[in-house]
């Protein structure tokens, strides 16, 4: 018997190392042309490192020595950080549940409105959060709304996004089910969609509050509030000790809610 098996070997696994080669070879050329400003390449000043090695090295050295005593100056914006992250969450949790079932084939059959909140989600997701947070400090004022507002529309953006092509991607055989039965889209939506999709909305949801942690510092610099102006005024002082003070922080933070948000995972799945 074993030799009888031993005749039918399986054939030898095909090599494709002239076409692995080529791809790799034109990406490698693709990027150095990238870097020839000659044919309109970017231009990398690799120099200029060394050049300014001596004022960096300088604010670096007081970038590792961090001044513990400003720490209790940064409670009060961190909190308003935090804040400002579990508001834009939720209201963008409540906003981007039937965006998205708007946005996907299997729940919204209707091309026409689909179509239009794709395109709608896609404009939202193609403006940076710098420019929101710019162009509503300029209309709004300098304060947290402009940064509840900005992580508002960055969170139902990526929602929206993720989740609606989640859904496409997925086997929908109790939707069809319920078609069979006679049910309307909404009647199918609610009570088969919703409860298989419930996951993916709260994975999406909690990656979107550790975003918005990350998010708020940066927004804070151009006056939408949080941790951010804090930072920013520090940095302006070149005060890298307090800086180093405020990044630390936010690392904590952010390690926490993430730990906090593997656990909730855990406790979904």
């Amino acid at each position: 018997m074993s030799q009888a098996l031993s005749r039918y070997t399986l054939p030898a696994r095909p090599h494709a190392r002239g076409r692995t080669a080529l791809i790799v070879l034109a990406v490698v050329t693709f990027t150095v042309a990238t870097c020839i400003p000659a044919i309109g390449g970017i231009e990398l000043d690799f120099g200029a490192i060394i050049r300014n090695w001596s004022n960096g090295s300088g604010l670096l050295a007081q970038f590792l020595q961090p001044d513990f005593s400003f720490l209790p100056r940064t409670i009060g914006p961190m909190l308003e950080t935090l804040q400002m992250a579990v508001v834009g969450a939720f209201f963008a949790a409540l906003v981007s549940v039937p965006l998205t079932l708007w946005a996907a084939v299997p729940t919204n059959p209707h091309a026409i409105s689909r179509r239009l909140v794709r395109a709608v989600i896609n404009v939202i997701r193609s403006v940076p959060d710098l420019v929101y947070a710019t162009v509503l400090v300029a209309i709004i004022g300098v304060g947290v709304l402009p940064g509840v507002l900005t992580l508002l529309l960055f969170d139902i953006g990526i929602v929206v996004k993720l989740v609606s092509e989640a859904i496409d991607s997925a086997d929908h055989a109790y939707m069809e089910a319920g078609r069979a039965a006679g049910g309307t889209q909404t009647q199918i939506n609610r009570t088969t969609a919703l409860p298989q999709t419930w996951p993916l909305f709260a994975n999406q949801w909690l990656y979107t509050l550790e975003l918005n942690v990350r998010i708020s510092a940066i927004l804070g610099i151009v006056g939408a509030g949080g941790i951010g102006r804090l930072l920013d005024e520090r940095r302006a002082f070149y005060a890298y000790d307090d800086v180093s003070v405020i990044v630390l922080e936010i690392l904590v933070v952010v390690v926490l809610i993430e730990v906090f948000s593997n656990y909730l995972r855990k406790r979904l799945t």
